[in-house]
């Protein structure tokens, strides 16, 4: 078996944004995710949308280059206004041509 490293994004965020960001992040490379409902508490507390609607999970499996413009275009447009947060790992994959 061989397994390549590539990049796990996750975004956490307000539900009612899950479209816009699906949107934006296949503009930016990504070819596919996962999406998942999932409640919590941060340092906004409970937010708006959590009474609203849900939060999302969107996990992302993509090279390094596609990652970083995942998570600058989500520092610059949504982490002041909106309880977004996202990290990056490393991870290793078989099949590194589907997430290429």
């Amino acid at each position: 078996m061989h397994v390549t490293t590539i990049k796990l994004v996750t975004i956490i965020a307000e539900g009612v944004l899950e479209t816009r960001l699906i949107e934006e992040i296949k503009d930016l490379g990504a070819r596919g995710y996962t999406i998942s409902e999932v409640r919590g508490r941060g340092t906004r507390g409970i937010t708006t949308g959590f009474w609203e609607g849900h939060q999302v999970k969107i996990e992302l499996l993509v090279n390094a280059t596609v990652a970083e413009q995942i998570l600058e275009h989500l520092e610059s447009h949504y982490f002041v206004d909106y309880a977004v947060i996202a990290y990056m790992q490393s991870v290793d994959v078989v099949r590194k041509d589907k997430y290429q």
